[in-house]
């Protein structure tokens, strides 16, 4: 293995003490690596060692398994047919009594066999019978299947005979088969014959014919007919399968056997969790081995680097323009960069080992200074530094932002604090000045603020007390020529009078909107609002508009002087405007509901010519106006005030009357209580 790489970033330069070190370094790392080849080595035999002894475990374990799974077979069947023959000698014992005629005790009768497996499982015993020792030659006499097996094949009936005489003879139970067909294939069935002596005498036989394959489907149990298949050997194979085990049926008269296959394999879990246990602590330690001594190279590099950055880092200290200083929890200065000792005009020498007060604080701001620092070696200073200033060595004040940082130990005890002094005179001197501009521009601002107030006054009392002049000169010179009677005056009084008092309302108006007042919303009922608002433009209004207002309440949140101002800025614009097209001039306020928005729609339409699309895009921008001697303000408020309901304006042509159509859409009011309604 090589050594780990230089970094990318120390790579860069070419220190001869990186250098001198690589080459102290190259024989132990050989040595090193030779040693960790031979433990790879190690741990690889190691590895096959064990999986070999894992592999020959398993096959004995396999083995010890199907042994014991073949004894568990042999013991099972042999049980079962002894206990089959005991239920077969209970029941010749009943047929000698009955053939004998003996009286018979009642519970005899009435109590059923306690018989085994083999006889109470359906299918296993295919026909059974008594024979007496008279009938033995007779092959006629039997049970049901007996004579049928008899003349099926000639072995059949010596088989049969010599089961029979085997059990007379030998006073034990029998067997004879497997059974040949008429073809001479063998089938399944093997007959039992259980021999009965009365006081010494041979009485008879009970025979029984079984069926094999159902006897063993019975007798295993399902979990082992899961992972197992059984089949029915009369011969002993010369060849069976790796995983195949065979077990002698043990029934006097046949040479049976049973071979059973091991259908599933039974992983052996217990052996391989070892070998990845094993196996994961070798490969662990060959981990820990190669990262040790990647550890002990990356030691060697640091050690190495170590002295050529602290080189670096000292060139780039004394590089930057911030100053850097340290000092104690004591208040002593442990160190100080080129550009520190620059800025405040003394030498490191001057510095290093000064404790508060420090050289260049000034004289006169010492309090001061002494209490920031004592919250500095409280708490630090917050993510925007703290601002102080402090003095040359030749007395001029410099602006300083100190941020400070804790100096800790290699233990990680705090030993001090390390501080970044950054010049901020220059930036202090910018903000001075912009401080000035500034005052400046709201000076400006306001002489523009006075300007659009005096400008909107002229536009929007220009038509009332125009009216109003001329209502006063007509009136003057038909009293100079006694021309009006007392009736006459009255109504041209109270036309006066409310023409005055409009003057007013919009010098009101305009007055607070130009003191920027903030808004006061209130909830209004919009159609009341819009009622009481066009009456103003009735008989004094040279064109009464029509309007076009829902029956139900439209609540809205509004300023009401405001919005008052609004519809008299917009109906006052249409009422200019609609005489100029050469048609009858019409002026047309609708209000209705948008509920997929929630907003509340006005608008205000006319006959006049409308706006052209290059002054829609400028037509609320304020100085702006196409009307003669208009001064461009009436819409530019319109907008303001819209806004400020969070609603907007829009401007378009009106479908119907075809001239200018502006749109006023502001949001409905949350819907209250229904003990909250009014």
């Amino acid at each position: 293995m090589n050594p780990a790489p230089v970094p990318a970033a120390d790579a860069s330069f070419d220190f001869a003490l990186l250098q001198q070190s690589a080459a102290r370094t190259g024989t132990r790392n050989r040595r090193a690596l030779w040693w960790l080849l031979g433990l790879l080595a190690l741990l690889l035999g190691s590895v096959a060692t064990l999986l070999l002894y894992l592999n020959n475990f398993e096959a004995e374990e396999a083995a010890r398994r199907r042994a014991a799974d073949a004894q568990w077979l042999e013991q099972g069947v042999q049980f079962h047919f002894r206990r089959l023959e005991d239920d077969l000698l209970v029941l010749s014992r009943r047929a000698v009594q009955q053939t004998a005629g003996a009286d018979l005790v009642a519970d005899d009768h009435a109590q059923d066999l306690k018989a085994g497996m083999l006889w109470r499982e359906q299918g296993v015993v295919l026909s059974s019978g008594w024979i007496g020792a008279g009938q033995l030659s007779d092959p006629r006499v039997g049970p049901e299947r007996w004579p049928l097996d008899w003349d099926a094949h000639p072995d059949n009936a010596e088989a049969l005979d010599l089961m029979q005489s085997t059990s007379q003879g030998l006073r034990r139970a029998a067997y004879a088969g497997l059974m040949l067909d008429q073809n001479g294939a063998a089938t399944d069935v093997v007959w039992l014959a259980v021999p009965f002596f009365d006081r010494g005498q041979f009485a008879g036989n009970y025979l029984a014919a079984v069926s094999l394959n159902r006897a063993l489907r019975a007798l295993l149990p399902g979990w082992f007919m899961q992972d197992h298949s059984v089949q029915l050997l009369t011969t002993e194979p010369v060849e069976a399968a790796e995983t195949a085990y065979r077990a002698g049926l043990n029934l006097p008269g046949t040479d049976l056997f049973v071979q059973v296959d091991q259908t599933q394999a039974q992983p052996t879990t217990v052996p391989r969790i070892f070998f990845l246990v094993a196996l994961l602590f070798l490969s662990g330690m060959l981990v820990a081995l190669y990262a040790l001594r990647r550890d002990f190279i990356k030691r060697q590099q640091v050690q190495a680097l170590l002295q050529a950055q602290v080189a670096l880092r000292t060139a780039m200290e004394n590089s930057v323009t911030i100053g850097l200083r340290a000092w104690d929890l004591g208040g002593k200065i442990l160190y100080v960069n080129d550009a520190f000792c620059r800025m405040v005009g003394y030498s490191a020498a001057e510095l290093i080992g000064r404790a508060i007060p420090f050289p260049y604080w000034p004289l006169e701001q010492i309090d001061a200074l002494q209490r920031v620092h004592d919250g500095i070696l409280a708490q630090g200073t917050s993510g925007e530094g703290v601002e102080v200033q402090f003095q040359h060595a030749d007395g001029h004040l410099i602006d300083v932002l100190i941020h400070e940082a804790p100096l800790n130990t290699a233990a990680g005890e705090q030993m001090g604090w390390m501080s970044s002094v950054l010049d901020i005179s220059e930036r202090k001197r910018g903000q001075r000045m912009a401080a000035q501009q500034q005052e400046k521009l709201e000076a400006s601002g306001r002489l523009v603020a006075v300007g659009e107030v005096a400008s909107t006054l002229a536009h929007e009392l220009n038509q009332p007390l125009g009216a109003l002049s001329s209502f006063a000169n007509g009136l003057l010179n038909r009293l100079n020529d006694g021309s009006i009677e007392l009736s006459e005056l009255l109504p041209v009084v109270q036309r006066m009078a409310r023409l005055a008092e409009r003057a007013g309302g919009i010098i009101k108006r305009v007055n607070a909107f130009a003191r920027r007042r903030e808004l006061s919303p209130q909830r209004l009922d919009l159609v009341k609002l819009l009622q009481r608002v066009m009456v103003l433009f009735g008989d004094d209004s040279p064109i009464i508009p029509a309007s076009a207002l829902p029956d139900q309440r439209v609540w809205v949140e509004v300023d009401e002087l405001l919005f008052e101002h609004l519809v008299n800025n917009l109906v006052g614009n249409a009422q200019d405007w609609a005489p100029r097209a050469g048609q009858r001039a019409q002026v047309w306020v609708g209000l209705r509901v948008d509920p997929d928005q929630g907003m509340a729609v006005l608008s205000v339409a006319d006959t006049g010519p409308g706006v052209s699309e290059e002054a829609q895009a400028t037509i609320f921008n304020a100085f702006v106006s196409s009307k003669e001697g208009g001064m461009g303000m009436g819409l530019a408020i319109c907008r303001s005030i819209v806004e400020a309901h969070h609603g907007r304006i829009e401007v378009s042509r009106d479908p119907v009357l075809g001239g200018a159509c502006f749109t006023v859409a502001l949001p409905l009011a949350k819907p209250r209580l229904r003990k909250d309604l009014p």
